[in-house]
């Protein structure tokens, strides 16, 4: 496995990470946030902070995936 490999490994494991915590983080502050009685804002802020990580990770999958390609 090459260097560059290795490289691509990383930073798929890392947006991946940053999908699955972001998905359950945004989950779990729209649940806790409606028992504790948040004002709205605070659930449109979560909305915004969660589809800021998920366009990060799109970006990095589909950088990702355009290396590899021009690789093989």
């Amino acid at each position: 496995m090459t260097v560059k490999d290795q490289q691509l490994k990383s930073q798929t494991r890392l947006a991946s990470i940053v999908i699955v915590v972001t998905m359950l983080g945004w989950m779990a502050l729209n649940f806790f946030g409606g028992k504790m009685g948040l004002p709205v804002r605070y659930a449109f802020l979560a909305d915004l902070a969660a589809m800021a990580a998920f366009l990060w990770a799109l970006i990095v999958l589909f950088r990702v995936w355009r290396q590899r390609q021009q690789g093989e």
